[in-house]
């Protein structure tokens, strides 16, 4: 993987300052494909201008900007991802309240990939299970709104809410990615195994890929990989690096 080298930081930083009054820039986490013994992906998380945690970004995010921010965040997480040439897929994060707004800055999203060479098919967007999801009626048409552009589309945190069922109900994304909550030390915990079990036979029946999220030991890795598990997210494989595209060790594949 080519993600050894960094930029000087006045380089790499992504100043938003003349807009929103404070500077961000961005980690990057590879999603992985223990199938193919590969990265396959990686998301785009949120830091500070020194790599400070995502927390500290939102504090300083004015409630009238979060749409603004929101959108900010997606443009410059292409040019950053393009500068350090992300070799792969590239997942992007995509605020419950902007998805009302897509039509409004899905297009600049668009240009965006344009301006990077980062094409719209190698671009997925994260949407957050909430139960706010499913109260608004348009959401299925601004979803495929997103796909019409070329993007694909997943779920993030299936299970933490309680929307995610009813969703796939009318919209099938192009893959969840299961909640931490379900994940932790799923390999000692049988009702953890028997929900994962359920929404694994939904998903197979849907034709949904699922990302298990959050895995952060071998016990919980080994256990999701023999029930059928391959595509993977989480410390155990790789821990956000700043401003770099961080590599998986081969060991972990021999696991």
């Amino acid at each position: 993987m080519q993600n050894h080298h960094r930029f000087e930081h006045q380089n790499s930083l992504i100043n938003s300052s003349g807009d929103l009054g404070f500077q961000f820039s961005f980690a990057f986490q590879p999603i992985v494909d223990v199938r193919h013994r590969g990265i396959i992906s990686f998301e785009a998380l949120v830091r500070g201008p020194h790599g400070e945690c995502s927390a500290s970004v939102f504090s300083q995010v004015h409630k009238n900007d979060i749409l603004r921010f929101d959108e900010m965040c997606r443009r410059k997480a292409i040019h950053l991802a393009s500068r350090l040439n992300i070799p792969n897929r590239l997942n992007l994060n995509l605020a419950a309240q902007s998805i009302y707004e897509v039509d409004m800055s899905i297009t600049a999203t668009f240009q965006a990939s344009i301006q990077s060479g980062i094409p719209a098919e190698n671009i997925i967007f994260e949407v957050l299970e909430s139960e706010s999801l499913t109260e608004q009626k348009n959401l299925i048409e601004y979803l495929r709104l997103i796909q019409e552009f070329g993007f694909d589309t997943a779920i993030d945190d299936f299970g933490a809410g309680y929307s995610g069922l009813k969703l796939l109900t009318e919209y099938q994304p192009y893959y969840i990615k299961l909640d931490r909550h379900l994940i932790g030390n799923i390999h000692e915990d049988f009702v953890k195994q028997r929900i994962f079990s359920g929404v694994r036979k939904i998903c197979d029946s849907l034709s949904i890929e699922i990302v298990a999220e959050g895995v952060e030991n071998v016990g919980e890795y080994r256990w999701l990989n023999e029930a059928g598990i391959s595509i993977f997210q989480g410390y155990y494989f790789a821990r956000p690096a700043f401003e770099a595209l961080p590599d998986v060790a081969n060991k972990v594949f021999c696991t």
